[in-house]
């Protein structure tokens, strides 16, 4: 497990966040505010693009002040974007950053969406965003979250009039949302939605303004703000003693791989939204005025709320269990309600308060952390009663299995304890993100099961139904079935309970280049799931490549360990690009899946499978030199793809640096945002400098612009400044300007060619300006822009080179795109040509 340093803090919400599967303990002021919020019947939903888009301090203004039910439909859940805490990329940023946002809602108070929209990297046009993403599907989910969340307001992130000036996605949600705010009530529109839900028209649209969409807050204050509601959002809450700002603040710290943890912020501050569509209210401090949020608003619920506005304005802090009988007369008439939507919320929202007050604690957990279809699992059910009321224990049910569990009393704080073995069935789907289960498009993620769409994990496979009856009346509450255990540093932890198959298999590497025609060894571990697994494995192959046996035997006694076995692949003679993977053959069952495990200490732990397999590339390339350190900056693969065409890399501590330490590399490399996120380098850089100056070679990779801070005057060695210039277009062409550089020349000839099959993007934050010093090698752009020349820069300093690259090397490396590896070996051999011997790499 990755430990983050910084993150331990006092605060109730980070301890409701990292024990997210546990019975939430709640006191009477929480309560109370459950019930402020029971009895305010209107809804918010805020729209975006990415994780971290969202205006956190204004979805805990609307949960927490207001006292709507909101939440946050990202379009994305942010798989483009880079990680500073760790090595997951793509699809596993992707369940990370879900999880981050999870815990920002739990957090804020807010709800969270999702879409299937793949954040496929940046794009600079709508346009484009919406052709790669599929506008039809991504509309249609965005109508299908309207029409099953009902918002009564939705607000946007982005400004749907303003192409062209900020990320593509982000102007694409705004536009969605735009025009989904009237398809949700055609009934001709995606009609085949309406076997599930039913159309909705919301009624008014916004836009979250602020004075920096108008340039400067001069512009602002001389604007015209006929239609802009004005919220201060910086409000204090004595009941939960924390204001909007501190809990917002603390919300969006959950984005920790973004690096988003920050200070808190109090005090007052001022939020606009701006009405797009809708009458505007006449109360412009409240986006609900005119908007009936009370009992009234459903038939049947002027009764209700009758009970519930009297329990609100005399709630009994001292002793709330005196509000239970009347609490349970009004979930008794929440079952007469024709409207479902309103119906199964309140009685869930219901459910949790009078559980609460009476005290209980029910669990159904495990004491193994998962299990395998057709398996027998040993769940522990407890059930206490810590109120004087009278409960009664009916039957626990476990996915509509009888648990053999007889009526009993519930005594106050008297615990009921009883272990029960339950039966998984074959037909137990793995535990696994939904979105990734089948294989998308380069902008949209496949979703067989429509009914999962929106949702922002896989429902738990197994809950618990504690069938109760409170003085007389029936009071069904669902538990999921989770894995408890302690740790001797760590006390108590609750994480998911999974499905797993009995064995999964992994290549170490993925990603295996052949500068050859020599063999490999490949080896094949699998991890057994459950004891005495024994099987075979054969290695799939594509047309070209060759394997030394068909399949092997393995045996496996013990749950949780391993076996490797061996097979040699030999490539092609001419390059080629391919893909092997291993099938697992055991008890009739065919099974190539990897698992993969996210742990960190902000989130739960989440396990993934996806498709055991590794590309395998023929590629002729040569190197010079053989000693290479490599500096990680916010984390990335590069130093295990360098290994992979036969360097020899260390990673270097920046601690450790010192003028004699850098001498025995024969390059060095910075890796992604290095001097953004590495501090230690402010105190390092006059050594990285003056290896350079000394004969040696350095590679600096992207680094974000003008991020780095006073204490560099500039991290090369001559005038460098870094733009925000990018080329998103993976496919773009690229011309070579500089052809007689021994960077394009030595020891590997690097042709426009080399730039095909690249992935997501060219690069980002180009240069926009050096020194006469720096020679660029490349041009390229995107379609209806200027180009530029900033994507390789060299220069020589004293006897060395000096080369930043905004290059996205660190994706193209992973994905096994056969000219970047060429290229990173011109790179770290520059300089070298004048060596009368070249390596050539090791096969």
């Amino acid at each position: 497990m990755r430990y983050i340093l910084g993150f331990l803090t006092c605060s109730l919400f980070i301890l409701n966040t990292l024990q997210a599967q546990s019975n939430k303990n709640s006191s009477t002021t929480d309560i109370y505010h459950s019930i402020e919020k029971l009895n305010f019947l209107g809804t918010a939903l805020y729209i975006a693009a990415h994780p971290d888009d969202e205006n956190t301090r204004l979805i805990a203004y609307l949960a927490n002040n207001v006292k709507a039910r909101t939440a946050y439909l990202s379009l994305t859940r942010g798989d483009g974007g880079q990680n500073l805490i760790g090595p997951e990329l793509r699809e596993l940023l992707g369940v990370l950053r879900t999880q981050e946002l999870l815990a920002a809602r739990s957090v804020d108070g807010g709800e969270q969406f999702f879409s299937r929209a793949n954040d496929f990297g940046y794009s600079k046009q709508p346009i484009e965003t919406l052709k790669i993403w599929d506008k039809e599907a991504i509309l249609g989910d965005v109508v299908r979250t309207i029409r099953k969340f009902k918002p009564d307001v939705i607000i946007n992130r982005f400004d749907h009039r303003t192409p062209g000036t900020t990320h593509g996605h982000h102007t694409s949600s705004a536009m969605l949302s735009y025009e989904a705010f009237d398809l949700a009530n055609n009934p001709n529109a995606y009609a085949q939605q309406l076997s599930s839900t039913s159309t909705w028209q919301p009624k008014r649209l916004f836009f979250n303004t602020s004075w920096w969409f108008y340039g400067s807050q001069e512009k602002f204050k001389a604007a015209d703000k006929t239609n802009l509601l004005h919220m201060d959002v910086g409000t204090y809450y004595p009941i939960l003693g924390k204001s909007n700002n501190e809990i917002s603040s603390l919300a969006s710290s959950q984005h920790l791989c973004q690096g988003f943890g920050r200070l808190s912020s109090r005090g007052s501050e001022d939020e606009y939204i701006e009405l797009l569509k809708g009458d505007l209210p006449k109360d412009k401090t409240n986006l609900f005025d005119g908007i009936d949020t009370t009992w009234s608003r459903i038939e049947g619920g002027k009764e209700i709320g009758d009970i519930l506005y009297a329990i609100e304005e005399n709630f009994n802090f001292k002793d709330p269990t005196v509000h239970l009988p009347n609490l349970l007369k009004a979930y008794q008439l929440l079952q007469n309600i024709s409207n479902e939507h309103w119906k199964e919320l309140k009685i869930a929202e219901l459910t949790d308060i009078i559980s609460a007050i009476s005290g209980f604690h029910l669990e159904a957990y495990t004491k193994t952390g998962y299990t395998n279809p057709g398996e027998q699992v040993t769940v522990e059910i407890q059930a206490l009663n810590r109120s004087n009321i009278n409960v009664e224990l009916k039957s626990v049910l476990i996915n509509k299995q009888s648990t053999n569990i007889e009526s009993i009393a519930l005594n106050n704080n008297e615990m009921f304890s009883k272990e029960i073995d339950f039966f998984v069935p074959d037909s137990t789907n793995f535990t696994s993100p939904y979105w990734l289960m089948e294989k998308g498009t380069l902008g949209t993620y496949t979703v067989e099961n429509t009914n999962l769409i929106g949702k922002p994990e896989t429902p738990r496979a197994f809950n618990a139904i504690f069938n109760l009856i409170i003085n007389g009346v029936a009071f069904p509450v669902s538990k999921p079935v989770v894995y408890k255990y302690a740790k001797p540093d760590k006390g108590e932890i609750y994480q998911p309970f999974e499905v797993i198959p009995e064995a999964t298999a992994s290549f170490a590497d993925k990603v295996l280049i052949f500068a050859n025609e020599s063999q490999k060894r490949i080896p094949v571990t699998i991890k057994a799931h459950k004891d005495n697994v024994s099987g075979t494995v054969e290695l799939k192959y594509g047309t070209g490549w060759q394997v030394d046996q068909t399949s092997q035997t393995f045996s496996i006694a013990k749950k949780g360990d391993e076996q490797t076995v061996n097979f040699i692949l030999s490539p092609p003679a001419t390059e080629n690009e391919s893909y092997i993977s291993p099938i697992i053959k055991l008890n009739g069952k065919e099974i190539s899946k990897e698992l993969i495990t996210i742990a960190y200490d902000h989130v739960p732990t989440q396990t993934v499978l996806l498709p055991a397999e590794a590309k395998v590339v023929r590629l002729n390339i040569e190197k010079a030199g053989e000693n290479i350190g490599y500096i990680m900056g916010a984390g990335d693969a590069v130093p295990t793809s360098l290994e992979q065409i036969g360097y020899n890399v260390q990673l270097i501590d920046p601690a450790t640096i010192t003028r004699e330490s850098l001498q025995k590399y024969d390059a060095i490399v910075l890796g992604i945002r290095a001097y953004n996120v590495v501090e230690e380098l402010k105190f390092k850089q006059k050594f990285i400098l003056d290896y350079v100056k000394n004969g040696g070679n350095v590679v600096v990779q992207y680094n974000t612009a003008s991020r780095w801070g006073a204490q560099f005057e500039n991290i090369a060695p001559y005038e460098l400044e870094i733009s925000r210039d990018r080329v998103t277009d993976e496919n773009s062409d690229v011309k070579i300007i500089s052809r007689d550089n021994s960077l394009v020349q030595f020891p590997n000839e690097i042709k426009e060619s080399d730039f095909n099959g690249w992935v997501q993007e060219r690069g980002l934050y180009f240069p926009n300006k050096w020194s006469e010093e720096f020679t660029p090698i490349l041009e390229m752009q995107d379609e209806g822009e200027e180009s530029t020349k900033g994507s390789l820069l060299i220069a020589p300093y004293g006897k060395g080179n000096y080369i930043y690259t905004g290059l996205s090397f660190f994706r193209e490396l992973p994905a096994g795109v056969p000219g970047a590896y060429k290229l990173f070996s011109n790179m770290l051999s520059v300089g070298k040509d004048k060596v009368e011997t070249k390596a050539k790499i090791k096969g």
